[in-house]
């Protein structure tokens, strides 16, 4: 069987502690592979593919442990229970006032939710000829100042061969593999709880400047940012576009319009990052439509050697503005996909 699952240590990340252990998923044949960290955010560290007879490293992530504990670029993490920032981190809910840790003092606001970092566990990892899947899950009691609601967070990482990637499209790609990767929030509380989620990972062709690249985006409305980054307007509808990145910076997000409508299933919208040295295409697809993954926040850092393109179920600042968020009632799940694949 040509998909394996695989264990390795990583670490320590201090004197006194034990290794992380990192899963690796990867295809023997074609030497594609993903790995993760469950105990550390679950984040995705490695995302290998192949295009032709070449591999590419796709991620920008810690190559350390020392780098995974320094590391504030939110490297691959998950964002919840809001993505982006919520304002000074104060929010009203049913009623109740309640005040957010702030962790991005410079601005005064509240970032990126508290799931980064935590542990998850792994609950199954499976192999077939067509994949390799792990789920990892974390359980959350409620005990984060300024967000008092429990629940379960699981995502699931596969490893897919290219014709077992469903898009609503005939894709396939003579044994290539892509990424997926679903998650499910389940509200395990008593009450109704406020939820947004995001994805925050780097892309990258082995190294190559980010000036060297474009970026093409599907029909958008670009949101209006103050000095703090919250939101205080939008733009019209844009249609979908290619943009050169060389000496452009960006961190903007956008609501986003599908990029395909399948005959079965929910719409979809992909986000395409291009090599201009050697003509690969990074492909970034989202599930959208009602509670899915109707925003997209694109980011260039300073260093210029990777593009952040951010899946999101909401708006900046949505616990106060209510743009995409979700409410959870007790039992209620949020959940849906994500992929990455090159062509």
């Amino acid at each position: 069987m040509p998909f394996l699952i695989t264990q390795e240590p990583f670490g320590p990340l201090a004197t006194d502690t034990q290794p992380l252990t990192e899963y690796l998923l990867e295809h023997t044949e074609t030497g594609e592979f993903i790995s993760i960290i469950p105990a550390y955010g679950g984040i995705l560290r490695r995302l290998v593919l192949r295009k032709g007879n070449d591999l590419y490293a796709l991620l920008k992530s810690p190559e350390s442990p020392q780098a995974l504990l320094a590391d504030e670029t939110y490297a691959s993490a998950f964002l919840f229970p809001f993505a982006s920032r919520i304002r000074h981190g104060i929010y009203s809910f049913e009623g109740q006032d309640y005040a957010l840790k702030m962790n991005e003092g410079s601005r005064d606001n509240a970032l990126h939710g508290f799931v980064h970092g935590r542990e998850f566990t792994v609950i199954d990892q499976d192999t077939s000829p067509t994949h390799a899947q792990l789920t990892i899950r974390y359980t959350y009691e409620g005990d984060t100042v300024g967000y008092p609601f429990p629940f379960t967070m699981t995502i699931t990482y596969e490893l897919v061969q290219g014709d077992q990637l469903r898009l609503g499209s005939n894709y396939t790609q003579d044994r290539m593999c892509a990424l997926r990767v679903s998650y499910e929030i389940i509200n395990t509380g008593t009450t109704a709880c406020p939820a947004a989620f995001g994805w925050h990972p780097y892309f990258m062709f082995t190294e190559e400047s980010v000036d060297n690249m474009t970026l093409s985006l599907p029909a958008r409305m670009p949101i209006v940012l103050d000095g703090n980054m919250i939101p205080n307007g939008r733009l019209g509808l844009l249609n979908a576009e290619t943009i050169p990145l060389k000496d452009v910076q960006l961190d903007s997000p956008f609501a986003i319009e599908p990029t395909g409508i399948p005959a079965e299933g929910d719409p979809f919208a992909e986000t395409m990052l291009t090599s201009l040295r050697t003509g690969v295409r990074l492909i970034i697809g989202q599930q959208t439509g009602p509670g899915k993954l109707n925003y997209l926040v694109c980011y260039t850092p300073g260093r210029r050697d990777s593009v952040a393109i951010e899946p999101q179920t909401s708006n900046v600042n949505a616990f106060n503005n209510g743009e995409g968020l979700a409410v959870l009632d007790p039992g209620d799940a949020l959940s849906g996909s994500m992929w990455v694949r090159l062509d």
